[in-house]
């Protein structure tokens, strides 16, 4: 019988919520492994075991395990029944046919009343496969790691361990709301807290019909990426065009910039308290834009009333690039599109604003009326 051995690491440091944060991490793979072949998942000492039907599909369950927030490393394994001369002729059978110069066996004693503790386990299966293959044992740089684990009815043997993505369960942390750009940096940021356990939201700003559509295309394929780490989303698409054409008739242009972001904080929270979301997400970092100076992200802040993460806030262009390649987003954010950032732009945006200056100019403008347009928006459900 194979088997998927799934080990988790932060989730063992809750303690008193450890029950809990397990039993939404077994439900998401529960989810994220329908229709591979997976059948019910065990918890025995400390992993989590999902035996593997026959025909099941062991390439995709790589991948969804792969994926699956809270999985600290997987891999696939056989069950022995707990008997060394029964364990030694498994190992012969499984590693006759390979090739290779150098190996170690890692045996790690879950089942602590096994009379062999982890080093004999080690020394004995080593005796084995050195005198099958006339290989050397290499502790540090080995070809090969034959790894096994002692639980109480049987041992679990596997040649191979896959690192997961880590952090906490899918959902674990409450309902986020991610202004969601066609670009690089929001897309990272909502990956980022969904690796700490919150369930995201996305909000998209477009100006159609200004421009095309292309940039909401964008965000649903974004959407629809990101999904695959929390297996459901909500997707709303909100006019933003005439919104700005009425800051352009309104607003010094050294302000625009700041004004539009100060709107769309106040949309994006009223979006945010209908989904019970509980803060705000954006993808800004520190210096990277005008509009993303300290002083401005202080006038931004002033805006809301829910709290506004940053993920990225430290992380410099080329750290966020390479993270959207790992994760999948940056082929989509490169393709070029019209989104609201690029229409009524002044060429010299402010980069110190005040709260003050920021009141006096939203003063000529019916900021209620606009954030309440807002409302006449599309949502789409991903899963």
């Amino acid at each position: 019988m194979r088997y998927a051995l799934v080990h988790y690491h932060e989730l063992t440091l809750k303690k008193g919520n450890r029950a809990y944060f397990l039993q939404r991490l077994v439900k998401n793979l529960q989810h994220g492994l329908k229709g591979t072949g997976a059948g019910p998942i065990e918890r025995p000492e400390g992993r989590l075991l999902i035996a593997l039907r026959e025909g099941a599909d062991v390439g995709e369950v790589r991948v969804r395990l792969a994926r699956t927030f809270g999985v600290a490393n997987f891999a696939i394994a056989r069950w022995v029944p707990l008997d060394m001369g029964r364990l030694a002729e498994v190992v012969t059978d499984t590693v006759k046919p390979l090739s290779f110069a150098s190996f170690r066996i890692s045996a790690k004693r879950g089942n602590k009343r096994f009379p062999l503790t982890s080093n004999q386990i080690n020394v004995e299966l080593g005796a084995v496969v050195r005198s099958l293959t006339g290989a050397r044992v290499d502790l540090e740089r080995a070809e090969l790691t034959i790894y096994v684990e002692v639980l109480e009815k049987g041992f679990l043997l596997s040649l191979d361990r896959t690192a997961g993505p880590g952090g906490l369960p899918a959902g674990i942390s409450g309902r986020v709301a991610c202004l969601l750009s066609g670009g690089l940096d929001s897309p990272v940021a909502a990956y980022r807290m969904m690796k700490r356990g919150a369930h995201v939201i996305f909000v998209h700003f477009h100006s159609h019909p200004f421009v095309t559509r292309a940039s909401q295309e964008k965000a649903r394929e974004l959407a629809e990426l990101l999904t695959r780490y929390q297996h459901a989303s909500r997707l709303f698409l909100v006019p933003f065009g005439e919104v700005q054409r009425e800051v352009v008739l309104a607003v010094p242009a050294a302000l625009r910039v700041v004004v539009y972001r100060r709107l769309m904080i106040r949309i994006a929270e009223d979006i945010a308290r209908r989904v019970h979301a509980q803060a705000l997400i954006t993808g800004e970092a520190l210096g990277q834009v005008a509009s993303q100076t300290l002083s401005n992200m202080a006038v931004i802040d002033a805006a809301a009333d829910l709290p506004i993460l940053r993920p990225l806030v430290g992380m410099d262009k080329e750290e966020i690039v390479h993270q959207a390649q790992a994760i999948g987003t940056y082929e989509i954010s490169i393709q070029p599109d019209e989104d609201c950032c690029t229409l009524f732009t002044p060429k010299h945006p402010a980069t110190k604003s005040t709260v003050a200056e920021l009141e006096a100019a939203e003063a000529k403008l019916d900021v209620a009326s606009l954030v309440h347009a807002s409302r006449a928006l599309r949502v789409g459900e991903i899963r």
